[in-house]
């Protein structure tokens, strides 16, 4: 059997994350902007001759093995994994590996790019089989199974990761509370795409987090009413529809403001989310002429997206480079999840 290849993007979200959490969505509804970007989640499977089943996540440096399905037990130990296997109720004897472009722990959903492109891959595994009670899965199907193996597993995060990963593009999420999700792609002009890619600069500040953590005290805190919390919230989300008008226009200079509106609410959301090393790094991208910067994902660590001044990406990318961190270097990703055969 040839070799099935698959990998998903990752993604940069410029406005809403954390109102696409469940606490928040069933109560008020949530709205994210986010784009995918060209760093990618990638997973082989090649179909064995026995029953074991192992998997080797590259990145993490962990590796699990089995007899079969019934023995992938979960104990923190690619989870995830284990449970796209479980749920895709694949074959006996598999061998995967999975590998990431993005840093663990960067705030660019890179787990559930893992999770996406390996349900892609186990996806296309069962139609290759051709199993006539199996009914091919599609792009929202997937996205909404990964969203679901990490609530099963307990694991605190929303859906606009799982979704970017499966689409691709930039786009306007919607989330509900009866489980819906609306879905706008931002289809912008080529000029203005160019222009967003020339002055947006991603930078890893070296700083890995668990989201897991920081979404948890961002919504305990919203849960028993803090007023300042609960506020935050809800500017995260009018900022997020504010981003889409912004884009809509194409007025990027709104664009940027707006960035630093989401970086101010966010700061306020739970101790952690900016860290002094992260105040650090915006005060040298400003200085050296950027205009705005966001926090990547949950904050505590990560990534920051800055938007530069006009032809300034480059003094901001030497002023970075002389810090402990790396820069990222990115394109937007208009493909989503890919799935393909290696000869």
């Amino acid at each position: 059997m040839k070799k099935i290849r698959s990998r998903a993007p990752t993604r940069i979200d410029f406005a809403g994350g954390t109102t696409d959490l469940v606490a928040f969505r069933d109560r008020e509804g949530g709205a994210v902007v986010s784009a995918a970007i060209s760093r990618y989640a990638y997973c082989s499977l090649q179909a064995g001759s026995g029953t074991t089943i192992s998997i080797r996540a590259d990145d993490l440096q962990q590796f699990v093995q089995a007899a079969n399905i019934r023995e992938l037990e979960f104990d923190g130990n690619l989870d995830l994994l284990k449970g796209a296997v479980k749920a895709l109720d694949v074959p006996e004897s598999l061998d995967l590996y999975v590998h990431c472009d993005a840093p663990p722990g960067s705030g660019t959903g890179s787990s559930a790019s893992v999770g996406v492109a390996l349900i892609g891959l186990l996806n296309q595994l069962r139609v290759a089989g051709r199993d006539p009670g199996y009914e091919m899965l599609s792009r929202f199907d997937i996205a909404e199974l990964a969203c679901r193996i990490e609530q099963d597993l307990g694991i605190i995060g929303g859906k606009q990761d799982q979704y970017a990963a499966a689409l691709g593009g930039l786009n306007y999420l919607q989330f509900y509370s009866d489980n819906r999700v609306a879905v706008e792609p931002l289809l912008l002009s080529p000029g203005t795409l160019c222009e967003l890619s020339k002055r947006l600069v991603l930078y890893y500040t070296g700083q890995s987090r668990l989201s897991g953590e920081t979404n948890q005290r961002m919504i305990a805190a919203y849960e028993r009413g803090d007023e300042q919390v609960v506020s935050a919230l809800r500017s995260v989300k009018q900022t997020a529809r504010a981003i889409y008008r912004a884009l809509l226009t194409e007025d990027l200079g709104a664009f940027a403001e707006l960035l630093n509106r989401e970086w101010e609410a966010r700061r306020i959301l739970a101790p952690g989310v900016v860290t002094e090393q992260m105040e650090e790094v915006r005060e040298a991208a400003l200085g050296a002429g950027g205009l705005a910067t966001k926090v990547c994902g949950a904050g505590g660590g990560g990534c920051i997206l800055i938007y530069c001044d006009d032809d300034r990406e480059g003094p901001v990318r030497r002023a970075l480079a002389q810090r402990e961190g790396v820069v990222l270097d990115f394109t937007f990703d208009f493909t989503g999840l890919q799935v393909w055969e290696s000869k």
